[in-house]
Formats: structure tokens, C-alpha cells, sequence
């Protein structure tokens, strides 16, 4: 979207209340497409967004069969997206990998698995029957903090699943990300700039530490709530972790289903390489925004961040996080 259709489409679904309160915020520079993030609450975030999480937090309704996938930016949540989808409807479709009119094919993950924030964006009362349409239970998405969650998510009995992911490999997934966001006539962030932002916790949704610890207690406190995952160890077992996730989510694969390899079916179907390769993923672009589908697979890989940051830029995140998450039973 370019800056001047993006600050249209802002201006025009801000209500009147949040325009009269964002001078009272602390106000950063964004390192996106917006001018400017706001804190609220402790954590940061653009207008449009932040009016998405008021409209979020007084009229969502949450209700006990709700799954509900949680992640900081750029942590994998495509993927996890498209996992938990593959999971919860595989009874409709068989050998899901080969299948030609599975959803996944066709379809990009986030629009499988909405965003909550999309919805409530340009509407404060959205119809969300859309999400319960040939399903058990509504699966959606969300990147809003723990302790900035409706009371009706934290007073249901619904079940979150976040995945977090090594700050270091966020911060390069998420400088590439918003530079290929960024419109034509706005000049690249460096490394350098956004590094420095990241560490500050001036990032949408952020702090990025604040927003990891806050799930992590949850999940301790009621992990038959909150399934704690990590994007590294995911990436290295795979199928345990598959399996975990389907247990978690209510639809446990039977000892016929992981005899017949259907696991193995769903992890080639939500594959990096095979998502990357779809038509859809390649041309296909985002409602609303128009953001290219493209944008959201780059490399998927582990220790990427060895090829952008510094030796003293590593070093002093690795002490950030391990000053943030002391005595929280939380390494990375």
C-alpha cells in the first residue's frame, strides 16, 4: 500500500476518540510503512493497529472452542499457521500433500488463519460467522501481547499456542520483511537502524522480550491453556512437535494415522519449500493492504542472523536476553 493510500485508509477507520488520544502517547519513528508507532500499555504499536486492539479488547467475544495461534512478528507464524490449519481439517481432506483442492494450495496461509487485528481494523462489530464455516472450532491469529488480551480470551477456557523464536532471527527476518514492505519512494532501514530500534523495544508489537515472557508465565501458569512452542525446536523435530501440537489442539493423530505417515503428509504440505512454490504464494497478495504474498516466505532457515549481525550486535542481544528472561526458566 503506498504511504499516501495508507495514510487514507488510516485516517479513515481511526475513530474520532483515538485521534483526540494518540498526542498523549509516547510516539516513536516506525521502521515500516508507518510514519509512527504508539505506546500503549507498555508495548508499541502503529495507529491503525492500535485501534484494531481497542476494538479487539472491548467487543471480541471469545468462546471455550476458540484456538487461537499467538506470535511476535516474524517468528514463524505462517508456518504455524498453516500446520494448525492442516491439523484441525484433515478429516476433510485425505493424503493432504496430494490432494489438488486442499485449501492450503490455494490459499495463503493468513487468509486460512485470519489475523483477530484485521478484523476489528476497519470494523469495531466484524461478522466473524466466516471463521466457524465447516469447522469444529474458530482458528484464528493474533500478535497481541499476553497482558493486552481481551478478558474474554483470558476468562474463556480457549486454547493459544505461541511460538517464539530467537530474537536474533526475528530481528533479521523482521528488517528484511519491512524493507520489502516499505513503499518504492521510501529509502531501505539499514541494519544498523533497526538493530537499534529492536534492542529499545521500539518494534510493532513490542518490546519483543515483554511480549515472549508475558505467554511463557501464561503457559506456566496454565499449560492446559497455553501451548509454549520454539521455532528452533520445531525446526529440528519436526514430527514431535507435530504431533504435540495436534494433542494440544484436540485432534490427536490415531496410531493408524502416524502408521499410515499422514504426519509426514502434513509436514511436506506445510513445508517452506512447497508453500514458497505455490502459485498463490507467488502472485497472490493480501485484502485490504495488498501486501504481496511473496513477502512472507524469505528463507525460513536457523542462525540466519550470523550472516547480518556483528559479532558486538549479537553479543549485546544475547545479554539483553539474557537479562530480560533471568530467573524466568525461558533460554534461547
Amino acid at each position: 500500500m503506498k504511504n499516501d493510500l495508507l495514510e487514507q485508509f488510516v485516517q479513515n477507520n481511526i475513530t474520532e476518540e483515538l485521534k483526540n488520544l494518540l498526542p498523549s502517547f509516547p510516539k516513536q519513528n516506525g521502521w515500516m510503512i508507518s510514519d509512527h508507532l504508539y505506546q500503549y500499555q507498555n508495548f508499541w504499536y502503529p495507529a491503525i493497529h492500535l485501534q484494531a486492539l481497542l476494538n479487539v479488547q472491548r467487543n471480541f467475544q471469545a468462546l471455550d472452542t476458540d484456538l487461537v495461534i499467538a506470535t511476535n512478528p516474524k517468528c514463524g507464524t505462517t508456518w504455524l499457521k498453516a500446520l494448525a490449519f492442516a491439523i484441525v481439517n484433515r478429516f476433510r481432506f485425505d493424503n493432504p500433500s496430494s490432494k489438488q483442492d486442499h485449501p492450503l494450495l490455494t490459499n495463503n496461509p493468513h487468509i486460512l488463519v485470519p489475523f483477530l487485528e484485521n478484523f476489528y481494523m476497519i470494523d469495531q462489530h466484524p461478522d466473524l460467522t466466516c471463521l466457524s464455516v465447516n469447522a469444529a472450532a474458530r482458528l484464528l491469529s493474533t500478535h497481541i501481547p499476553q497482558a493486552a488480551l481481551p478478558d474474554s480470551i483470558k476468562n474463556s477456557k480457549c486454547k493459544l499456542v505461541y511460538l517464539c523464536r530467537d530474537p536474533k532471527d526475528t530481528l533479521v527476518s523482521f528488517w528484511h520483511f519491512s524493507n520489502k514492505m516499505r513503499p518504492k519512494n521510501m529509502a531501505h532501514s539499514s541494519i544498523e537502524e533497526v538493530f537499534e530500534k529492536f534492542c529499545e523495544g521500539v518494534v510493532e508489537f513490542g518490546p519483543f522480550w515483554e511480549h515472549v515472557l508475558g505467554y511463557w508465565k501464561m503457559s506456566l501458569e496454565s499449560p492446559e491453556r497455553v501451548c509454549f512452542l520454539k521455532y528452533e525446536e520445531m525446526k529440528k523435530e519436526p514430527k514431535t512437535h507435530l504431533i504435540k501440537l495436534a494433542k494440544f489442539l484436540g485432534s490427536p493423530f490415531s496410531i493408524e494415522e502416524e502408521n499410515d505417515g499422514v504426519p509426514e503428509e502434513i509436514l511436506k504440505l506445510c513445508s517452506f519449500g512447497n508453500l514458497s512454490n505455490l502459485e498463490v504464494n507467488k502472485t497472490g497478495k493480501m485484502p485490504i493492504a495488498g501486501y504481496e504474498f511473496s513477502v512472507y516466505f524469505r528463507r525460513g532457515e536457523v542462525g540466519d542472523h550470523v550472516n547480518h549481525l556483528t559479532p558486538e550486535m549479537i553479543e549485546r542481544i544475547d545479554k539483553i536476553t539474557e537479562q530480560k528472561f533471568l530467573d524466568s526458566g525461558l533460554k534461547f
